[in-house]
């Protein structure tokens, strides 16, 4: 038995590589040591507005805190990753006052949970084809690309994977930080792979980077002040105190994996779905403050930016507009405040201020 479970794991891996992932590997299902701080970082207001991330099941327990509790059937997690890195500039290294910042796993042709669930769904049906032909019990599974009560990364650096870096991002020795992750959790126990060693060492230059000081200290995050999720997450007015340290950035932010060591010779990805969209690495601030609403369903078909709605995407941009210096701005500001969308229109009046403050 053991040694025909042991032929499953290597057919799963070798669907992994033949499905396009650049790293695969078996994770147990038991709850790691990390997880046991997830409450408490629920509790503590971290989350945010990200609701989804407090699901409960029938008897209140956090699901993501236990997989036992998310899913008791489960015995191993299968978790590829896949590089979406491009031969693109990072944020850290353009610096143009009429530009904003997009973030880099945005740039993509296709949404990464359609691109990585397809490919995720081939090593599913590789790895029931395989227990079908080892004559193994009857077989449950579940796929998921980020919708599942599960946290990947922990799971990940328990596949070998890679670590758990300072900034909560998972860190791969050869392939960096910009990786998706996909898992498959299965009723099929097996083997798991060694655990990826960290490998930051003393350093800090994720924590000393982040405008904003969301990373409180190494591996604790707070979301409500990550620029990441101001930019996407957060509806309505951004806290006056935070937009200053936006910068530019009006979709993510790669700051804390620009300035990362492990990503200075990261590698392109070979995956074309990757490849950014004309017109998104370091778009024109006026074209995304001025999009109207038939160009933005246009423009971002199919596109993760979508997630920020239009409404967002135009806040941002007048705030990256205050925080430019370019004194330019003061016109499209001074419409923009007038907006009908209110929280547009906010945002424009903090911009001019800005702006006309800086030229004083």
């Amino acid at each position: 038995m053991a040694s025909q479970i042991s032929d499953v794991k290597a057919i799963v891996k070798r669907a992994a590589e033949q499905a396009g992932f650049d790293l695969a590997g078996i994770a147990p299902a038991a709850d790691a040591a990390e997880l046991r701080h997830f409450p408490e970082w629920i509790a503590a207001g971290h989350a945010g507005e990200m609701k989804y991330l407090e699901a409960r099941n029938d008897h209140g327990a956090l699901k993501r805190a236990s997989l036992a509790t998310a899913a008791p059937w489960a015995r191993s997690v299968v978790v590829c990753a896949i590089n979406y890195n491009t031969e693109n500039p990072y944020s850290t290294q353009v610096h143009d006052p009429s530009r904003g910042w997009i973030s880099r796993y945005a740039w993509s042709r296709e949404d990464y949970h359609d691109a990585v669930l397809r490919r995720l769904k081939q090593v599913e049906v590789a790895l029931r084809q395989a227990v079908v032909a080892e004559q193994q019990p009857a077989l449950t599974t579940r796929s998921y690309v980020d919708t599942g009560p599960i946290v990947e990364r922990v799971f990940a650096k328990y596949a070998g994977v890679g670590w758990i870096g300072k900034n909560t991002c998972i860190i791969n020795q050869k392939k960096g930080s910009w990786l998706f992750l996909g898992v498959i959790l299965t009723s099929l126990e097996l083997a798991p792979d060694v655990p990826a060693p960290d490998r930051c060492g003393t350093c800090t230059r994720c924590i000393e980077a982040c405008p904003t000081d969301a990373i409180l200290a190494p591996y604790q995050l707070d979301s409500n002040k990550c620029i990441s999720y101001l930019t996407i997450e957060k509806r309505g007015s951004i806290p006056e105190d935070l937009r200053a340290g936006i910068g530019h950035h009006i979709f993510g932010c790669d700051i804390c994996q620009d300035v990362c060591p492990w990503n200075r010779k990261a590698p392109a990805s070979a995956a074309p779905e990757f490849e950014p969209r004309s017109g998104l690495v370091n778009p024109a601030l006026v074209w995304l403050a001025e999009m109207s609403a038939v160009e933005f369903r246009a423009v971002f078909r199919g596109s993760p930016i979508r997630r920020t709605k239009r409404s967002g995407l135009r806040r941002n941009a007048a705030i990256a507009m205050g925080n430019s210096g370019n004194k330019e701005f003061l016109p499209l500001l001074d419409q923009l405040a007038a907006d009908e969308d209110q929280t547009v229109g906010e945002s424009a009046q903090w911009a001019r201020a800005r702006l006309l403050r800086s030229t004083e």
